[in-house]
């Protein structure tokens, strides 16, 4: 039973940073370090392969890093362990969605080709058509708005 729990608690942290990833997203990356993630909404001014937008990596991995020391070294805390490993499942995810898929940072998948994969980029491209840190839309990455199924006609904005 408790290998039940901890994989539940696993599951539920990595479905949970989808929504914390949309808030910091929305809240953070286009609000007070807007100056960090610039450079991912306008590449073409980027020099080398790192942009300041991969600061955010470190960001995210030093909470889950904390629940993997925590839970690892505090018996009380064990939890953590777990709520860390979610942390990290979700962020190797974003890394293959987001760097690997959508931007092809890294040559691995091209050929991904289902609706949902489609609505992910189209909801992606969205969000990039505006370069802007206002009036920014589709925060998200996993969960996509059903519009981005459908055609570019038939968005509403």
């Amino acid at each position: 039973m408790e290998t039940l729990f901890y994989a539940v608690v696993v599951i539920l942290t990595a479905v949970a940073m989808e929504f914390v990833a949309w808030l910091a997203h929305k809240y953070l990356m286009h609000g007070w370090l807007w100056s960090w993630h610039e450079d991912h909404h306008k590449p073409h001014t980027k020099v080398g392969f790192f942009e300041k937008n991969d600061l955010f990596f470190i960001v995210f991995a030093i909470p889950s890093a904390a629940c993997y020391f925590l839970g690892s070294f505090v018996p009380s805390l064990k939890v953590l362990l777990f709520v860390g490993i979610g942390i990290s499942i979700y962020g190797l995810i974003y890394f293959l969605i987001h760097d690997v898929y959508i931007h092809q940072r890294f040559k691995w998948f091209r050929q991904l080709d289902s609706k949902y994969s489609r609505a992910i980029l189209r909801a992606h491209g969205d969000h990039h058509a505006n370069q802007q840190k206002e009036a920014g839309r589709s925060f998200g990455l996993l969960l996509v708005h059903p519009k981005y199924y459908g055609k570019r006609s038939d968005w509403s904005i």
